[in-house]
């Protein structure tokens, strides 16, 4: 899959922003099972991280920091 440079900072924000998002949930009272939760939780965290270090290499092309989007 190819993402271009001006998507990237969206992608990763998005990602980060789900990941919060399932956080959240998993401190809520609301919900009974939280291992499916839990589960994507994991695997968004994965995704967030594996998302960081391609960017990385594309970061000067982009001309925004990784910190700045984090």
């Amino acid at each position: 899959m190819q993402v271009p440079d001006t998507w990237a900072p969206l992608l990763i924000s998005s990602v980060r922003d789900a990941t919060l998002y399932q956080e959240g949930l998993l401190r809520s009272e609301t919900i009974r099972d939280k291992s499916d939760y839990e589960e994507h939780h994991l695997q968004l965290t994965q995704f967030l991280e594996y998302l960081k270090s391609e960017y990385k290499e594309i970061e000067d092309e982009v001309g925004l920091p990784l910190e700045r989007i984090l």
